[in-house]
């Protein structure tokens, strides 16, 4: 199983970039996809999830600013980020859980990419 991001880069505040996560190698649907964010010298944190009925939850701090979505076609997860702030910086990984809990417990998540850098300037 393989999860390949991209999308990241500089961005100024209020501004907007999308991330895509290719999901290679399940050979069955995947019950829960997440992204997460790791900044630097903090914990990894659950930023957006969605299920497998397409229900998607959001962290507080990026409510009404980040849309996740998928296309199960393509096997792709993305994350839209709209109006970007400086605290948005950080490596953003996407996440599989083959396990329909969709919660925020990193530690349940299978398998995970590489992450993609993001970064917010002022």
């Amino acid at each position: 199983v393989q999860l390949v991001e991209s999308g990241g880069g500089s961005a100024q505040a209020g501004g907007s970039l999308k991330l895509s996560c290719v999901v290679s190698g399940l050979t069955y649907s995947t019950p829960c996809m997440g992204w997460f964010r790791q900044a630097p010298g903090k914990e990894r944190e659950g930023v957006a999830l969605i299920d497998n009925d397409f229900s998607a939850s959001y962290a507080d701090s990026v409510k009404g600013r980040f849309t996740i979505s998928k296309d199960n076609n393509k096997h792709t997860l993305y994350l839209e980020m709209n109006n970007l702030k400086p605290e948005d910086s950080a490596m953003y990984y996407c996440a599989v859980d083959l396990v329909p809990s969709c919660g925020w417990y990193t530690p349940a998540y299978n398998y995970w990419g590489q992450g993609t850098q993001v970064i917010v300037s002022s």
